[in-house]
């Protein structure tokens, strides 16, 4: 589907676009949407000339700008949160790992029907590598769906789990930090005004005191946070969290909350006083990334502790200025759990394993393709099969990865097969937005967010054809 070349892109858009070498303008909207924007992301996502998907991508964000649909930070309405206004409502960030575009589209029908503006899209470094979906093709796709959909207002983007991982660390802190800050400055220019930093995994729970557990974290957390603040935008200020607890670890507390939060405004009050601190802190509740699976391949029930994200959530706004607590790993939940989150008035919810669950296991994906996908896991992934794993729990694990390699069949699959797919992704997203209670949070979006027109250089691909 996607175009050939530049001249093709060009003749399909006349009428319909106007470019010139500093803008898109968009002169047939529903031209637009009906007739080009679903060529244009297939282009931006597999065309095999990256000089052509660059065009694309730039086409599709200037044009977004010329409709409204703009990447924006969600800061404003966190700040707005901090101070006690619109409570009782936890904003869903959505972890997109295959079809995107077509689930990307089922949450953005959903979130048109019920007035949803606090609705962030997301994805972690890790599923960046196995879903073979980076900064750019993700913000292109994400931004397209939504304009396809008639959606305009701010679009957040987020990285999540932007780690910095343990074991390289402490082998080579200078160049752990490097891979992290070159990802932060990737997603940046992509349109990600909203970053996660996670330098949870060091924490070192065997130091004598609580700060001292909590040292590293909360150094490595200000030295990102302060390399964000130097490369974000003019006029735009990225919505940064940081972690306390890794997920699947211990509990998190007050008591570490409030030693991380020292730590962290010292150091980055020393590198830049005047820059802003993170909006958010994520925490750990009990649950897991993914659940836990068990032999015949359901999903142990979690004894989840609301109070802690309660606790942390009070604390942060009426002692720090913050949103509130975030809560991962919830996809496994069951769905009655949710409507708890607003009422502990947790600030955002972390969904990703429940919209992968959902694709593949819905009677509407064709077997085969199910059982190619299953075949390469275990030819490739064999070595991460534990010793007494069933195939339930391994392939459980595993199949996220699957995504990646397969993703042009899965995006290739008939209209009518992702259309069903995406209905059953559009009635699950519409639960959710009901049980964390966004539902009408459009107007205080527009209230509190105001994205700003950012252009892009024209790429060297379409230099002289404009």
């Amino acid at each position: 589907m996607e175009y050939a070349s530049i001249p093709e892109l060009m003749a399909a858009a006349r009428g319909i676009l106007v470019m010139s070498p500093t803008e898109v303008e968009v002169k047939d909207a529903e031209g637009f949407r009906t007739q080009l924007l679903d060529r244009l992301v297939w282009t931006a996502v597999f065309a095999a000339d990256p000089g052509l998907a660059e065009a694309a991508r730039w086409v599709i964000w200037e044009a977004g700008l010329s409709l409204g649909t703009r990447a924006a930070s969600i800061q404003g309405y966190y700040e707005a949160k901090s101070r006690g206004l619109y409570p009782n409502a936890t904003v869903p960030a959505n972890n997109l790992r295959g079809l995107t575009y077509d689930a990307a589209r089922a949450l953005y029908r959903a979130a048109r029907a019920n007035a949803v503006g606090a609705v962030i899209c997301e994805i972690a470094r890790s599923e960046m590598d196995y879903t073979r979906q980076r900064p750019g093709e993700y913000a292109t796709v994400v931004l397209a769906a939504a304009m396809r959909e008639r959606v305009d207002g701010p679009i957040f983007i987020q990285g999540d789990h932007f780690q910095v991982k343990a074991e390289g660390f402490r082998r080579d802190r200078a160049r752990e930090m490097e891979s992290a800050r070159q990802l932060i400055r990737e997603a940046l220019a992509a349109g990600f005004y909203n970053i996660d930093v996670d330098t949870s995994t060091l924490v070192d729970l065997s130091r004598p005191t609580v700060r001292d557990q909590q040292r590293d974290n909360f150094t490595a957390a200000a030295e990102l946070t302060h390399f964000v603040r130097a490369h974000e935008p003019d006029g735009v200020t990225v919505s940064v969290g940081a972690e306390i607890g890794e997920v699947g670890g211990k509990n998190s507390t007050v008591e570490e909350f409030d030693a991380f939060m020292e730590g962290y405004l010292q150091e980055l009050d020393r590198l830049r006083p005047d820059a802003t601190g993170i909006s958010k802190i994520s925490v750990q509740t009990g649950t897991s990334h993914g659940g836990v699976v068990l032999p015949d391949g359901s999903i142990a029930e979690v004894a989840l502790d609301f109070k802690v994200l309660e606790d942390i959530s009070r604390v942060a706004r009426e002692k720090y200025g913050m949103a509130g607590a975030v809560q991962h790993g919830a996809s496994t939940l069951p769905e009655s759990a949710f409507d708890r989150f607003p009422r502990c008035q947790a600030a955002e919810i972390h969904l990703a394993t429940a919209y992968q669950n959902l694709t593949y296991d819905s009677p509407h994906l064709p077997a085969d393709l199910k059982r190619r996908v299953y075949g390469w896991l275990a030819a490739e992934c064999a070595a991460e099969r534990k010793p007494k794993d069933t195939d339930e729990q391994f392939y459980y694990r595993t199949r996220k990865k699957g995504f990646g390699p397969f993703k042009r069949e899965i995006w290739s699959l008939p209209a009518e097969t992702r259309q069903r797919i995406s209905a059953e992704l559009e009635t699950r997203f519409d639960r959710l937005f009901k049980k964390l209670n966004v539902q009408n949070t459009r107007v205080a979006i527009e209230e509190t967010v105001r994205p700003l027109a950012i252009s892009r250089p024209l790429p060297a691909r379409l230099e002289g054809s404009l």
